[in-house]
């Protein structure tokens, strides 16, 4: 029997629990169900459980579960010397929750030589919804008034699952990475779920952990407060790196 045929399908009652991440596939990684919807309350017991939406414009919503997992501790977040001279130019003004929407659309553009983007329509107003009601923030990066880049996400406790970030200009979502990981330490942030590695990611500082790592620390965060949900929109003070 294909693996295929064996995916579970969620039930349409958003509070029904996902089956255990210990049966994702293999192959390909992670994938753990399809069904179900983006609401508030689905979204929210799935990143609970490290489980996130995954899946193109016209096809049944996918959830994952990929192991190894890609994560990334605030304080290990790397930036390069040529990134921090540009930074300390003074010419970047960063800001937190002002143009939410607008992250979400940039991140949603394919990106060059990619046919399409894995950031639907359903699920940018789901992430919309999400922001609206306190659980999903962006971090923003100025040159001017234009963005040069951003990074979006949802925040858990003390664990923000990160979905996406886009550049406008060089180094713009490195700049945006970096600035968010420096919030976080000040704020008891203590993991950046990175969901998949890449080469980018890697260059960053971030690393792979296997699945049993990756949910004790969930697990131990999750319902961790943490000072970050408490801050104001708006302007972050200006610094050097």
């Amino acid at each position: 029997m294909s693996e295929r045929l064996i995916l579970e399908w969620l039930p349409d009652d958003p509070q029904a629990p996902f089956p255990s991440t210990a049966n994702a596939l293999p192959e390909p990684n992670g994938l753990l169900a399809a069904g179900g919807d983006l609401s508030p309350t689905r979204l929210l017991n799935a990143y609970r459980q490290g489980i996130f939406p995954w899946y193109s414009e016209g096809n049944p919503i996918l959830w994952w579960s990929p192991a190894p997992r890609c994560v990334l501790l605030p304080g290990e977040v790397h930036m390069s010397r040529r990134m921090r001279r540009r930074f300390n130019t003074g010419q970047y003004r960063l800001t937190l929750n002002t143009a939410f929407d607008e992250v979400v659309t940039a991140c949603s553009r394919p990106r060059p030589g990619e046919p399409g983007t894995w950031i639907t329509t359903d699920k940018n107003r789901a992430y919309q919804l999400m922001h609206r009601l306190g659980h999903a923030h962006s971090l923003e990066v100025w040159v001017d008034q234009t963005m040069a880049g951003g990074i979006y996400g949802l925040l858990l406790g003390s664990v923000f699952f990160g979905e996406s970030m886009f550049s406008n200009k060089t180094d713009g979502s490195k700049i945006a990475l970096v600035a968010l990981c420096r919030l976080f330490e000040k704020t008891g942030v203590e993991l950046l779920d990175c969901q998949v590695a890449n080469p980018h990611l890697f260059s960053m500082g971030a690393r792979e952990v296997g699945r049993e790592s990756f949910e004790t620390d969930l697990h131990r965060l999750v319902d961790r407060p943490s000072e970050f949900a408490q801050l104001p929109a708006g302007d972050l003070p200006e610094e050097r790196w």
